[in-house]
């Protein structure tokens, strides 16, 4: 398995809840983030998204968490595949959220498929997206999606 894709963040002010740790909308603010970053990084820039009027839509976020993270400690995020449809319209995304020394600290699951901005419906990637969607390293749970599509659509 190819290494995952990795960015590195400082958890700031607004990243903070009550109890003086990392809250939940912080870590799936960054979970999106690295998302757009991986495909950034690989040519796939956002103003790309917008000249083809295409958008992922998370349908289902699912946060495990198993350490604090505090202010202004660093974290790393993981980008994985948990799976995909064959024809990339559907996806399911694993970020994990590392703290210095290695310690995983949280886990995203996201379950989502991309959207035609213009007709408001699911639609099957370019095949650049697709095959960036494909290129990601699998988790040990992966499993192939059933397409969002329907004959009609």
């Amino acid at each position: 398995m190819s290494k995952a894709f990795e960015a590195t963040f400082q958890v700031g002010w607004g990243d903070m809840d009550f109890n003086a740790h990392m809250k939940n909308t912080a870590y799936l603010d960054l979970s999106a983030d690295t998302r757009m970053m991986y495909f950034a990084a690989n040519g796939f820039e956002m103003r790309e998204f917008e000249r083809l009027r295409i958008g992922p839509v998370i349908v289902r976020d699912e946060l495990d968490y198993y350490r604090e993270s505090r202010l202004l400690e660093s974290v790393t995020v993981s980008l994985t595949a948990a799976g995909l449809s064959t024809d990339g319209s559907r996806f399911r995304l694993r970020n994990e959220f590392f703290r210095a020394g290695g310690k995983l600290a949280a886990r995203v699951t996201s379950t989502g498929g991309w959207l035609d901005l213009d007709a408001r419906r699911w639609m099957a990637p370019p095949e650049t997206l697709r095959l960036l969607m494909e290129a990601l390293p699998r988790t040990d749970d992966y499993r192939e999606l059933e397409s969002s599509l329907r004959p009609t659509e």
